[in-house]
């Protein structure tokens, strides 16, 4: 019989995701207040980064998944950095790996809240977009261009996400 592999949510925190990406969020006080004193700029959050190709937004409309969780892939994009940011008020899973010889390695989940996004450093092994609740729309900003910029790595044994 073969026992699930367990990797445990954390709380996500700009510190703990920073090897593999920037969090996103309005931490402290904004860098610049704008629009006649009525808005806070919190500014250049995010490093994007392509070989080549545009930065492009798109719209994602990705179906809720619920916990525990089965990861049986992850992914990244040798080409270009990619942000997921939220377009409801609602926490996501983020799920990050080091690169191990060119294959995900151990994964680790977070858990992000309201109001935070994140961008994947260029050749991050991440997670697909995981919204934990309806309605799961998102922004994404990434490389458009010609040429493959997807790596997909499918685990032999996949792992079970779940909360502590």
């Amino acid at each position: 019989m073969t026992h699930a592999r367990i990797i445990t949510i954390e709380p996500i925190t700009a510190t703990g995701i920073a090897p593999f990406g920037d969090l996103l969020e309005t931490t402290g006080a904004p860098d610049k207040i704008i629009n006649q004193g009525f808005c806070g700029r919190f500014h250049d959050r995010a490093d994007l980064d392509f070989s080549d190709g545009r930065a492009g937004i798109s719209l994602f409309q990705a179906e809720p998944r619920s916990l525990p969780y089965t990861l049986d892939m992850m992914e990244r994009h040798p080409a270009g950095s990619q942000a997921f940011i939220p377009m409801s008020a609602q926490g996501f899973l983020v799920i990050v790996a080091p690169d191990v010889d060119g294959t995900p390695g151990l994964p680790l989940a977070f858990e992000t809240q309201a109001g935070q996004a994140i961008n994947f450093h260029r050749g991050t092994w991440h997670g697909v977009l995981t919204p934990l609740h309806a309605p799961g729309l998102f922004a994404v900003v990434d490389r458009i261009g010609s040429g493959e910029n997807l790596e997909e790595h499918w685990f032999d044994q996949p792992f079970e996400v779940q909360r502590p």
